[in-house]
């Protein structure tokens, strides 16, 4: 997964130090009632499974940068519907040593059109789950696609328990 050119200037000047950044997940929801399905892709680096997440470039919108991303990655087409988490990660420390913190822009979106697959490299699977049958994530994840459903209409900030 290429890091963003902006980042990559950044780290010339900071280093490994902590950046401060933004990101965007699009839990993509498609159909009604028992027939709910979520769009998750298994991600090339870790193999873990989740909803479309990725970096806001600078002067982008949060919402834009879910629906970016969700073409980039799976392929598909959606819209956002509303932010549904407005939360901050834990710190995370890569393979070289670099460490970044995000404050994570969780929407609901609805499917539009498209079959999933994998487009950028990102991901070595996407596809839509059954909500009753969703394959083992991280809490964080299963957070994410829990508020999603519920889809109230006001946002959560912060921890969610």
């Amino acid at each position: 997964m290429p890091t963003p050119e902006f980042i990559v200037q950044l780290r010339q000047h900071v280093g490994t130090m902590p950046l401060w950044l933004s990101g965007s997940t699009a839990v993509v929801v498609r159909g009604v009632a028992d027939d709910t399905e979520v769009l998750l892709v298994q991600r090339a680096d870790n193999g873990e499974w989740g909803p479309v997440a990725g970096i806001i470039d600078p002067g982008e919108q949060p919402h834009a940068a879910a629906v970016r991303e969700v073409a980039e990655e799976a392929g598909v087409e959606a819209v956002a519907e509303r932010l549904v988490w407005l939360t901050v990660t834990e710190t995370i420390t890569y393979d070289n040593g670099d460490r970044t913190q995000y404050i994570d822009h969780v929407f609901r979106c609805g499917w539009v059109t498209g079959d999933p697959r994998p487009v950028d490299g990102e991901a070595t699977r996407a596809e839509f789950f059954p909500v009753s049958a969703l394959p083992p994530m991280t809490e964080r994840n299963v957070t994410r696609i829990r508020l999603a459903l519920e889809n109230r209409p006001e946002a959560h900030f912060g921890s969610v328990s």
